[in-house]
Order: structure tokens, then sequence, then C-alpha cells
């Protein structure tokens, strides 16, 4: 069992995978995506094949009142529009599988904590950009597998 972390973003979306334990969340990548996130699904549809993941978890961003804006609708969206993609390709396999799982997690703060995190890690705050969105989705992914596990 593998779960997937998924942080969108307009520029990057930041990929982080979990142990098959469901333990520890560690960063798996960017996918690049030029200010449209819709364009990432193909790939993640791939990851999601090639490391077999059974749960996908999307950072919701909720405003700080705990409202929802835009961006959580289209986050909402996006992770509709995978379960809709994941559903069609469950359909067009011959081979009976489980289809994974797609949940949302509120996001707020993940971003300040992964800058932290890197941080911490003596990462220099000029060399975060390139990694800080998937570190955004090791947090968000780690915070569903506490959850899980009742932490």
């Amino acid at each position: 069992m593998v779960w997937l972390g998924v942080d969108l973003g307009n520029a990057r979306v930041g990929l982080a995978l979990s142990d098959p334990e469901l333990t520890f969340a560690h960063p798996a990548g960017n996918i690049h995506v030029a200010g449209d996130y819709f364009f990432a699904i193909d790939e993640v549809l791939d990851v999601i094949e090639d490391e077999q993941v059974t749960h996908i978890v999307v950072g919701l961003p909720l405003q700080m009142d705990g409202t929802e804006g835009k961006s959580a609708k289209k986050a909402r969206r996006w992770a509709a529009n995978l379960e809709k993609r994941l559903l069609a390709q469950a359909e067009d396999e011959e081979e009976e599988h489980q289809i994974p799982q797609v949940s949302l997690v509120d996001e707020r703060l993940t971003t300040v904590s992964a800058h932290r995190q890197l941080f911490e890690a003596n990462r220099a705050s000029n060399r975060h950009r390139p990694v800080v969105d998937q570190q955004s989705a090791v947090v968000i992914l780690q915070t569903a597998l506490d959850r899980a596990k009742g932490q």
C-alpha cells in the first residue's frame, strides 16, 4: 500500500509518496504545469500506476477562516476530475483492481511549514522554490497518514 500526496500550484504540482507501511511521507518530485495544474493529471495518473498508489491525498487550500475560496473550489474540481479519470481508466482495463481513493486535506499553512522545514535542514532560502511544492506535498501527506493512524 502506498499513498500519494499532491500539492497543487500554479507553477508546479508537488508530489510525495508514503512508505508501504504508511508511516512516513517523502518527496517524489514536481510536475511543471505553467499556469494550469489540470495539465498535471496525466503525469499524476502515471505515478499512481507506476507506484501502485492506493490512496491520493490532495491539498485543499482553505482560507484562514476555514471557508472555501476560488483556489479550494479549483482543487475540488481537480480531485473530482482525477477520480473520473481513474474510473474511466479502470473501465478501459480488462483486469479487476482497486480504484485508488481520492481525499482532500486542509493545507492551510503547509507552505509555511515546508519553508520552515527546509530552513531547519540548512537549505538556503533562495533554493527553496524548486523543492517547496514537493515538501508541501510531504506535509499534506504526513498529516493524512498521522490522522489515519489516529495520531
